[in-house]
């Protein structure tokens, strides 16, 4: 397994990033400003993009695997990654995502915990309803982790 960060072309990897973010002109907000990292093992099985905040926080906007990949580590891998390799630069990471089940309990399972949510970020932002196991999307709940 290797891990590299993808330093052109970010869009070539448009497929998978809409897996984890359903609307191409959300990731064309952070996609250009973010570190986008791809995760190997034989062939593409997942990546990740990472945002700068402000000095002292970065954000992790996108993270996807493939689904035929999906349980097997490489998400909690490519965490563990991102993890490590911006410790030095900052001292918290975010990310936000949906309000289900399996999700916040990968992030927990990465040592993220709850932080705050924004109220109906979901319905107010895509032109679309977005839905996640088969609940709809309404607020963004962020969790944080201390690098």
């Amino acid at each position: 397994m290797k891990i590299e960060k993808i330093c052109g072309n970010k869009k070539q990897f448009l497929d998978l990033l809409l897996l984890a973010d359903e609307q191409e002109n959300m990731i064309d907000k952070y996609l250009p400003n973010g570190d986008l990292f791809a995760l190997y093992d034989d062939d593409l099985k997942s990546i990740c993009v990472v945002v700068p905040i402000d000095n002292e926080i970065c954000e992790l906007k996108n993270i996807a695997t493939y689904q035929e990949y999906q349980g097997k580590g490489y998400g909690k891998a490519l965490v563990e990654y991102i993890s490590d390799f911006y410790k030095d630069k900052y001292t918290t990471m975010l990310v936000g995502t949906g309000e289900t089940l399996a999700t916040l309990s990968f992030y927990e399972s990465c040592g993220f915990e709850k932080s705050h949510r924004i109220k109906n970020f979901f319905t107010d932002n895509y032109d679309r309803l977005i839905f996640d196991e088969d609940v709809q999307l309404i607020d963004m709940i962020y969790l944080k982790k201390e690098l």
